[in-house]
């Protein structure tokens, strides 16, 4: 992604949910290869919170979005 595109799509909730996604999943698999790093696993807890609150403000205020974004992103059921 160009720098220019990434600084105009910071805002929007799906390009924030993309990031916090990335996170999680860097996270996720450095705390399955070190079990007892607490702090990496609050931080963890902390931006899934995070995730799942834009997701809920998502789904409420736009469904359609919110189902297009889940399925490219492959996080929930659907």
């Amino acid at each position: 992604m160009v720098k220019e595109e990434k600084e105009e799509n910071m805002g929007y909730v799906e390009f924030q949910v993309f990031s916090f996604t990335n996170k999680i999943r860097r996270l996720a698999s450095h705390l399955e290869l070190h079990k007892k790093v607490f702090s990496s696993e609050r931080g963890l807890r902390r931006l899934l919170a995070k995730c799942r609150r834009l997701l809920a403000y998502l789904a409420k205020k736009n469904r359609v979005r919110y189902k297009k974004l889940i399925g490219q992103l492959n996080i929930r059921e659907q």
